[in-house]
């Protein structure tokens, strides 16, 4: 009796075409999910010390297609199901952590613009937390005062009960100014005000380009700057908690692209600034929130351009000496990602031919013995030991099952045993998939 589960159309169909492009599903990951174990389970000892009020910071760090942003969404999706807040971005030459030129600002959007919650894991959550904050406190104020919505004295009490959390901000960095937006938006909701509302949100959203336009537009003579925008990050954190959340999550990948900073000034100022939201976590200087960033194993060991080129960052992050491949220390700041063995990837690309069958209406009929004989055909490449990533066995596979299913007469053991089949092309000189000089540069996410 086949008692695996049924995965719906339109997840596998999500699933199938984002993995055949290289890139991580936002939705069905737990149907295709095998091995790191270890990883996801110290990651969630960190989710648990936020939930208590803390913070932890961690770097994720493997080479292209080994699976830093399969990791990094499955997380995001577990602590968005226990009631975070996540933010996530991508760096770019366009958003960095520091800038000249606001590209820190533009990570501060793009984190704010992936604002996402359980029930809007989309993004653009941020309009939606704050009417649910405003709806609690008036649910709170009626189950303690006995007051309904209607009774004149009600809207007074609900601010009485706004302020409280309001005030309990001014202490805080930055602390005045949020508090003063928040009142901002509370009070034009009350009034249905849908215009300040929306500056508010621009506000938050560090979309005012000048201090004259935000006087202007709201009467506030600060905005969310390239040097101060963490700070506001900081204060998210603590305000969801209070609005009911179990704190935020800031996820950002691709730190590459601070380690191709041609200016080493430049890249200077943005490991300064990990360097600072490194230490706020680990003194206690950030409450409910969490710091995960992921890059390859050159962008943050190499002593010359990466973050171990910063001495403060690289004394810190260091592997000691105790920590070997297959016994890491997965509770020291940096994970390192070890390779998928050949017995997970053989119980990923059974689980993605059943999908790939459920998804265009087919029988699966591919046999274990044939499976194994793939991966031993992938796993037997020149170097596979060393170089060979998840995403390049998945993409060959689902290219396998998309042949053998537009051409029935195929069968997969023939395919496996030709001649002209294709796995050790890639090893050969000169060929177009052979490792060139800027293969560190690829643009994959996985």
């Amino acid at each position: 009796m086949d008692v695996r589960k049924k995965v719906p159309k339109r997840i596998a169909g999500t699933l199938i075409n984002s993995l055949k492009g290289g890139v991580v599903p936002r939705i069905g990951l737990p149907y295709v999910t095998v091995g790191r174990k270890d990883e996801i389970r110290a990651l969630l000892h960190d989710v648990d010390v936020i939930s208590d009020g803390g913070a932890s910071f961690r770097f994720i760090s493997g080479r292209y297609g080994s699976g830093k942003s399969f990791l990094l969404q499955t997380i995001r999706n577990y602590v968005m199901d226990r009631g975070f807040v996540v933010v996530d971005a991508d760096l770019s030459p366009e958003r960095r952590l520091q800038g000249t030129r606001g590209q820190g600002l533009a990570t501060y959007r793009e984190l704010l613009r992936n604002m996402s919650t359980k029930t809007r894991p989309e993004g653009g959550a941020l309009t939606l937390i704050l009417d649910r904050w405003i709806s609690a406190v008036q649910n709170e104020t009626m189950q303690e005062t006995g007051l309904s919505m209607d009774d004149p004295s009600f809207s007074a009490a609900v601010e009485k009960k706004i302020m409280q959390v309001i005030h309990s901000m001014n202490e805080l960095v930055h602390g005045f100014d949020f508090a003063r937006l928040l009142t901002m938006y509370y009070q034009s909701h009350i009034t249905g005000d849908e215009e300040t509302k929306g500056k508010v949100i621009k506000w938050f959203r560090g979309e005012y380009a000048t201090k004259t336009e935000a006087r202007q537009e709201l009467g506030v003579t600060i905005i969310i700057t390239d040097d101060d925008w963490y700070e506001y990050l900081k204060l998210f954190a603590w305000f969801l908690k209070k609005a009911g959340y179990t704190g935020m999550m800031i996820m950002i990948d691709e730190l590459v692209n601070i380690y191709k900073i041609p200016n080493s000034i430049t890249r200077q100022y943005n490991y300064e600034k990990i360097l600072t939201m490194y230490n706020d976590t680990l003194q206690g200087k950030a409450q409910y929130l969490g710091i995960i960033m992921c890059g390859t194993p050159q962008c943050i060991e190499d002593r010359r351009r990466g973050v171990y080129s910063y001495e403060a960052l690289r004394s810190r992050l260091q592997e000691g000496k105790f920590s070997v491949e297959g016994a890491r220390d997965m509770l020291a700041p940096v994970i390192r990602l070890e390779a998928l063995t050949a017995e997970e990837m053989l119980v990923l690309i059974g689980k993605l031919a059943d999908i790939h069958a459920d998804l265009y209406g087919y029988e699966n009929s591919i046999t274990d013995e044939a499976l194994a004989a793939f991966i031993k055909i992938e796993f037997g490449r020149i170097g596979a030991d060393s170089k060979i990533t998840p995403r390049e066995v998945i993409r060959d596979f689902i290219e396998l099952l998309d042949i053998l299913f537009q051409h029935p007469d195929q069968d997969i053991e023939t395919i496996l045993g030709s001649e002209n089949f294709s796995f050790a092309k890639s090893e050969e000189p000169g060929s177009d998939t052979a490792s060139r000089p800027d293969d560190n540069f690829a643009e994959f996410t996985i």
